[in-house]
């Protein structure tokens, strides 16, 4: 630190105190009942101020720079604006001791010996508040550690609570005044020891700042600044400059530095690592060699270690000290001495301080630097202001001169090989030299300092004129801007020393290498590049030692920058070079081909004698016009070859347009149909097939398959039928489902007939249109099949509980059986299947109704009728149940209403049944609650729902356990296939001899029935009109034949059936009889009427019974038989 006069003044009073305006610009001095306001740049007095009229002992400016105010001996205070005019002047009742400015709100404090003063510019009046003992200072600070000087001659520290922080410090002197540089980092103290002093803010001091010839009075700093300004008590005003110098070391990648002025910071470059190590005295010298750190402080040397070998690591500890008080220039720090430099002479000491050597120079030192050694015999480069350039090794007392110039040393260093030299001379010229012949290689201007690159032996950099240069060999100088001096050159590091702060600056070396390649030295370049460049740098050193034919450097280029393509190539080449090949343009060739230089790679591949490939290479590259112009042949088979890569190539970069009219060119046609297909381009597979001759059957094939696949069986019948193809147009035809089109073709080859109709059945069968398929299986002569198919479709229908459609299939399958039961080897077989699928049919049917009335959750049918096919379907599963059909919805469906109509004793029945089935979890609630409800109602069965055998007119019981069947006479019943009730027919059977044929005409004889009389009989008074009913006329049916053979045998167990003969059928009216006209070999079925009056219907397609209403509504509901599904309007019987 030093402290350099800038001005100083003296006036004839003793200056009391002083006060800086906030921006710097002027100093107001107390200097007896004057106020003096100086210029702080050069020291003019401005002007002086007049207004107390004694003695002014405190200044203070407030902090927004608007107003200042001042106290003197009179008991007054002044407030001044800046413009230097005094706007308010208030009293105390004793002389003003100081006055301060709050910084904040602006407020001013004054003090006396007995009160204290409060005024603030916006109340404009004055509170005072009185105080017991004298005050003598006031100040605001905005550090939060007190500093105390006292006439006790110590200075303390204290927390703004009041606690003192560490110990008092001595003084040696009495001080007047203290106070903080603007940040708190150090102290400025005076008093009587006749100067101000420089303490850090730990109360270490730094130095004196001027000697005075009287007491300094007041100190103070100026704001934001290193000036300080002294007022001493004989009148001097003393304005000082302190310049902290940079105390600091270097060596490689670890830079120690001067820090507080009592600490020392050891920064790793690359790491970005700090340690701070607190010495709590001033740091005069910092000195850093590998291990090594030393620091010269006062009144000692300092010696550290680190802990460890280990590079990166930053703790240090004390080997050596050394108590004594040294003064020198430089302090340079080895293995085991210490270096001190004082203008000419060198000392080496070891470090317990003994000093080993001396050497004495010829001119002053001005530079000095160790450039390694083995430990205790290390070497060290010196620069004298002479021009010298001397060697010395700290264990040999004579000093090598190196070199002489005429000009003196500022910076020098040593190339890593210790082969070159580099000097920046006071003229800041870098002269660099060889050290072996003395031989100035070059030399370069604008340089301050200069450093070699530690990692290559023909680079260094220099810095100076805000540039830093970097220089490689002999090549021109590369330049970049950069603030500061350069101390250090590692890689591509650049260690600079700007103003106090050192930073590693990674420079690439893009530009050196490109020198190196500009000359083809391809291995220098790449020790460049191995010390930083950007992958593009890489890049281009990998091309150009590639295309020198330096594969050992690009192979090594190309692995930083992982091209694995090009490490490929180099690869092969060197394989190819151990098999013996020498040919270099056959290398480059493929170099050239490789980086895109294509007509250049050509020229080389025939230079060769290796035209193929190139023509290879503009193939594969799809440049065909290119590989044309290279051929130059006319030769047919070659560019057939041609046009065929170029198709392929248009077909990758998905161009097919193109690449269908170059297959077509080359004569590649299925590669053309194949790409026109797959894009739907039916207008070009129609120019493809007509242009094709009809012998080549496989491309006209493959157009047929795609017209089909693009849905135009049109074209794919006009190609078939070109190469004569009927198999394929029959299919063709099938598929597309044009069954005209094959049936007019099955008819002209009967050959096809299988191949058209079996599909046409199955298709019919698929969309429901069974009758059709029935037909079509039959021209086919495919019936089993058929059968197999309904047979599926109706396992389908019962598993999906499609019933309906099952009840409908299976009626199918019963005719289809009964169809084929036309065969006399199957008739057994087939009338077995036909009653078992009638069967089935009907219980499916009614057993639609059961599962709606379950799954949903309204009812579409009656009460009765739910209760009537729930009997029929019980009294019918009395052996296996079908699949699909659940007794538990059966007889839960029968309890639920039964219950409802009165059947109390048949649903305790289904009741009772259910408790030994499994019952789904939401029906169980159900039955459980009627069950138990069940008991309540009586045990026996309304009367109403009794059924009725109308051939033996016996009252059967609701639960029948001969099934179906009368319980006296066993005559079947009949049921109505909507409703399920028990209609009016008795089935008869024809006496043998009798055909179907005369029996029908029996019957539609019809002999005249007697005519009926009225049995009522109108009397009519004179007043009133009577009927009256005459009993004693006989009914005409007790005349009927056919009654008469309804008796029969009375407790038989055996079933006797109802024979007519003749004369019976004669006797038959048309209207009573109902006739299912079975196909053979079947036999009809003959029923009779025995209520004419309730019309019948049958259902001349299934010979199902109706109620005439029922089916004539089900007919409007649904336009067809529920059965069957006949439509209304179909003619057929």
């Amino acid at each position: 630190m030093r402290a350099v006069l800038t001005w100083r003044d003296k006036v004839e009073q003793c200056v009391y105190d002083l006060a800086f305006k906030p921006d710097g610009t002027q100093l107001i001095l107390a200097a007896g009942n004057r106020l003096l306001v100086y210029d702080t740049s050069d020291g003019t007095l401005l002007q002086p101020l007049k207004g107390h009229k004694d003695t002014v002992y405190c200044v203070a400016y407030a902090k927004d720079g608007k107003r200042f105010a001042s106290g003197s001996a009179d008991k007054s205070v002044i407030i001044w604006t800046s413009k230097l005019e005094g706007i308010l002047k208030y009293t105390h009742n004793d002389s003003i001791q100081c006055v301060s400015y709050n910084p904040i709100t602006h407020q001013l404090a004054s003090c006396s010996s007995s009160d204290i003063g409060l005024w603030s510019p916006e109340q404009k009046s004055v509170s005072k508040h009185k105080s017991s003992s004298k005050i003598t200072c006031c100040r605001e600070e905005r550090n939060d550690i007190l500093a105390v000087a006292d006439w006790g001659q110590k200075l303390s520290f204290y927390q703004l609570s009041g606690k003192q922080i560490g110990k008092d410090h001595s003084l040696n002197f009495d001080p007047c005044c203290i106070s903080y540089f603007t940040k708190g980092e150090y102290i400025l103290l005076g008093g009587s020891d006749k100067q101000a002093s420089l303490f850090t803010k730990d109360g270490v001091r730094l130095g004196a700042i001027g000697e005075q010839t009287s007491w300094v009075w007041t100190c103070k700093v100026k704001p934001d600044s290193n000036y300080v300004v002294v007022g001493c008590q004989d009148g001097t005003i003393s304005f000082y400059q302190l310049i902290f110098s940079t105390v600091h070391g270097l060596y490689k990648d670890r830079y120690a530095y001067r820090d507080s002025m009592t600490d020392v910071i050891v920064q790793h470059l690359i790491t970005e690592q700090k340690v701070r190590i607190k010495c709590k005295e001033l740091v005069k010298k910092i000195a850093i060699y590998k291990n090594r750190l030393a620091i010269q402080l006062p009144e000692k040397i300092l010696v550290y270690e680190l802990y460890s070998e280990d590079p990166l690591d930053m703790r240090y500890r004390v080997k050596e000290k050394i108590a004594r008080k040294f003064e020198c220039n430089l302090l340079v720090v080895c293995a085991n001495h210490i270096i001190l430099c004082q203008e000419r002479r060198l000392q080496c000491l070891s470090f317990r301080g003994v000093k080993e050597r001396e050497w004495q120079m010829e001119s002053l030192i001005r530079y000095i630097k160790v450039i390694g050694g083995p430990p205790g015999r290390e070497g060290l480069l010196v620069g004298l202001k002479n021009g010298q350039i001397l060697k010395i090794f700290v264990d040999n007392l004579f000093a090598i001169i190196l070199l002489k110039q005429a000009t003196a040393v500022r910076c020098l260093d040593m190339s890593a090989s210790r082969n070159k030299l580099a000097v920046v001379d006071e003229n800041d010229m870098c002269l660099v030299y060889d050290i072996h012949t003395k031989e100035l290689l070059f030399q370069e201007p604008n340089a301050n300092s200069v450093a070699w690159n530690t990692q290559c032996e023909d680079m260094l950099c220099f810095s100076g004129g805000g540039y830093l240069s970097i220089k490689a060999s002999t090549f021109p100088v590369h330049q970049q801007k950069l603030q500061g001096f350069v101390v250090g050159y590692n890689g591509s590091k650049v260690f600079c020393l700007h103003i106090f702060s050192m930073s590693a600056v990674e420079v690439p070396q893009s530009a050196p290498m490109y020198q190196y390649l500009d000359r083809k030295m391809f291995r220098e370049a790449y020790q460049i590049a191995c010390l930083g460049v950007t992958d593009t740098d890489w890049r281009e050193l990998a091309m150009e030692a590639l295309e020198g034919l330096e594969f050992e450097t690009a192979k090594k280029a190309f692995t930083r920058v992982q091209d694995l393509r090009y490490l490929e190539l180099i690869s092969s080449i060197e394989e190819r070079k151990k098999r013996g090949e020498t040919n270099n343009d056959l290398f480059l060739a493929d170099v050239f081909s490789y980086q895109g230089k294509f007509h250049e790679a050509a020229k080389l591949y025939k230079r060769s004698g290796h035209e193929n490939l190139a023509l290879d290479m503009f193939t594969d590259l799809r440049m065909f016009e290119y590989a044309k112009d290279f051929l130059g042949s006319e030769d047919p088979k070659e560019t057939k070859m041609l046009i065929t890569k170029q198709a392929d190539w248009a077909r990758n970069i998905n161009e097919p347009k193109a690449a269908v009219e170059m297959y077509m060119l080359a004569g590649e046609h299925r590669k053309a149909i194949e790409i026109s297909g797959d894009h739907g381009w039916v207008d070009m597979l129609i120019e493809i097939a007509r242009k094709l001759d009809k012998a080549e059957r496989e491309p006209l094939l493959l157009c047929a398959h795609f017209f089909k696949k693009l849905d135009n069986p049109g074209y794919a019948a006009e190609t078939y039928l070109k190469i004569g193809d009927l198999k394929s147009l029959v299919q063709l035809h099938v598929e597309t489902q044009r069954w005209d089109e094959a049936f007019a073709l099955g008819e002209k080859h009967p050959e096809f007939k299988d191949d058209i109709y079996v599909p046409y059945a199955q298709w019919l069968a698929e969309n429901d249109r069974f009758e059709e398929a029935q037909k079509a299986f039959h021209k086919a002569g495919r019936q089993g099949e058929a059968v197999r198919v309904l047979e599926q479709l109706t396992h389908n229908a019962v598993v999906e509980s499609r019933f309906n459609d099952a009840a409908y299939y299976y009626w199918m399958l019963s005719m289809q059986c009964l169809d084929i039961a036309q065969d006399p080897a199957q008739k057994e077989v087939m009338l077995g299947k036909f009653h078992h699928f009638q069967h089935l049919a009907e219980l499916y049917h009614g057993y639609h109704a059961i599962q709606r009335y379950v799954e949903e959750p309204f009812s579409f049918h009656l009460p009765e009728t739910l209760f009537n096919i729930s009997r029929f379907l019980l009294h019918s599963l009395t052996k296996d149940t079908p699949l699909g059909i659940s007794k538990v919805n059966t007889l839960f469906t029968l309890a639920k209403q039964s219950k409802a109509l009165g059947a109390y004793k048949l649903a305790r029945h289904a009741y009772d049944k259910l408790q030994g089935l499994q019952i789904p979890a939401r029906f169980q609630k159900s039955i459980e609650l009627g069950s138990l409800a069940i008991r309540s109602k009586p045990f026996h069965d309304s009367e109403e729902l009794v059924p009725l055998c109308y051939r033996c007119s016996t009252n059967n019981p609701l639960l029948n356990n001969l099934g179906n069947v009368c319980i006296n006479c066993r005559q079947p019943f009949v049921f109505s296939a909507s409703s399920y009730e028990v209609l009016h027919l008795v089935e008869f059977y024809l006496e043998e001899g009798i055909t179907d044929e005369e029996a029908v005409s029996l019957i539609d004889l019809e002999a005249p029935r007697l005519k009926r009389e009225n049995k009522w009989q109108e009397i009519t008074t004179n007043n009133a009109q009577t009927l009256r009913l005459d009993e004693s006329m006989d009914s005409v049916g007790d005349n009927d034949p056919f009654t008469a053979k309804l008796s029969f045998e009375q407790g038989g167990s055996e079933f006797v059936p109802v024979v007519v003969n003749r004369s019976v059928l004669r006797s038959m009216s048309r209207r009573d009889v109902l006739i299912k006209r079975w196909p053979p070999p079947l036999q009809w079925q003959y029923f009779r009427s025995l209520l004419p009056d309730a019309s019948i219907t049958m259902c001349p397609s299934c010979f199902q019974m109706f109620h005439s209403e029922d089916y004539e509504l089900l007919l409007l509901q649904h336009a067809c038989c529920p059965y069957c599904r006949r439509r209304a309007d179909d003619p057929g019987p």
